[in-house]
């Protein structure tokens, strides 16, 4: 019998997180199903793609630094790009005839992809024979805060109820749940589905012996500068009393003309290393006499797992707020200290970094199995409708309905 096929979509525009999570979905799912990716965004060099999973790369877009949406490949314009894609969309999901499609954040975020979306969405509602699956694929946390909150709330929830059959949100629901950052008025009929947190690689022990060395990273490196900035300016104080060495993870994103600034300042620096990216950066933290980093989803995760000392300074660029909220409630479980971003300069983070060499992390007990539950979940979903056999589900973490008014 041949394998179920999973339409995946992608797009990830400021930093590689949702990329990093998706690619660690697929590579779980192609266990089981034949996973088609669409990849609406640059792939950073190093970043390996999941043997198993077939590739179809959409012309990239991505956000200037005023969220304004452009074309990533300088051979075609914004509206050419958007419809080159919207095009290989629809063919692709007419080619592959999936059994269920798999959109990460859509309709909960990515509002300007909805051009290519919706017509996506409406295929698979549409479609003859067997209707596919159309899932959501979230994070623990929303984007809140913007001016329009209440009406983006409400077009999500719409479209939500109209086209999708169950939504997966790979958190831990003790940590974070989905009615906390998502507060439509109307009543979110969909399933919601917890499937535990989404980590990428195999799981890792803390290092026995740490080497005297700081980490600093900022995901991406998108809008890591003020960041980078001060743990260089930070250094030169530590080095002097403390002899701790720093190691700064720049991020494939980082602009170009930061990332030359960058490497002009550090140039002779005792004890300071810079480097473009790292194969794995939770094995590095693992080695770490400790870590300075943002907050987003996959480097929290490298820091629980890894158990190292930890200052988080959240991003707040372009009025997100996620990473404050996921920052403040790690530390109110003992796993990081954080340092607002309005605060950050270099001997403050000197400062923090002296106090954060004494402070030691409390085990955080979070569900990390998210990519096995989630292809759980889906084998589940199918088998009830009648699309696959059922694997064995046991342990599948799921609520139905759940979220708002559930």
């Amino acid at each position: 019998m041949r394998e179920p096929a999973v339409l995946f979509y992608c797009q990830h525009v400021l930093g590689v997180g949702h990329l990093v999570r998706s690619l660690a979905l697929a590579r779980a799912l192609a266990d089981r199903f034949r996973v088609v990716l669409l990849n609406g965004g640059p792939v950073p060099r190093g970043l390996p793609r999941p043997a198993g999973v077939e590739f179809v790369d959409l012309p990239p877009l991505g956000f200037d630094a005023t969220e304004h949406l452009v074309s990533r490949d300088p051979r075609r314009p914004l509206e050419r790009a958007q419809r080159e894609r919207r095009e290989t969309i629809l063919r692709t999901f007419h080619h592959v005839r999936p059994r269920a499609v798999m959109v990460e954040l859509f309709p909960f975020g990515r509002r300007k992809f909805a051009g290519e979306l919706l017509p996506l969405f409406e295929a698979a509602r549409t479609a003859r024979g067997h209707r596919p699956l159309l899932l959501s694929s979230l994070r623990d946390i929303l984007t809140t805060g913007r001016r329009d909150q209440a009406r983006c709330d409400e077009r999500a929830c719409t479209l939500a109820n109209r086209y999708l059959n169950a939504i997966l949100v790979h958190a831990d629901p003790h940590f974070a749940r989905l009615e906390e950052s998502f507060r439509p008025e109307q009543y979110l009929r969909v399933p919601v589905h917890y499937t535990g947190f989404v980590v990428a690689g195999a799981a890792r022990s803390p290092a026995g012996c740490c080497r005297r060395r700081l980490i600093v990273s900022a995901g991406g490196g998108l809008a890591g500068g003020p960041l980078f900035r001060a743990a260089v300016e930070a250094h030169g104080l530590l080095w002097r009393r403390e002899r701790l060495e720093t190691m700064v993870v720049a991020g494939p994103f980082l602009p170009e003309a930061d990332w030359r600034a960058l490497r002009r300042t550090v140039r002779e620096v005792p004890g300071l290393e810079l480097r473009r990216s790292v194969p794995d950066l939770g094995a590095e933290l693992c080695g770490a006499a400790a870590s300075v980093s943002q907050c987003g989803y996959n480097t929290a995760l490298d820091i629980v797992r890894a158990r190292v000392p930890a200052l988080v300074v959240p991003c707040r660029e372009l009025g997100k707020d996620e990473q404050c909220v996921r920052a403040r409630r790690l530390e109110q479980l003992g796993a990081v200290r954080v340092l607002e971003p309005e605060l950050l300069d270099g001997p403050t983070l000197a400062a923090e970094t002296r106090a954060l060499l004494g402070f030691r992390p409390s085990p955080v007990a979070l569900d990390l199995g998210g990519a096995q539950r989630t292809v759980a979940l889906l084998d589940a979903m199918l088998a009830t409708a009648g699309l696959a056999p059922a694997a064995a589900c046991e342990g599948v973490a799921a609520e139905s309905p759940g979220g708002p008014g559930g």
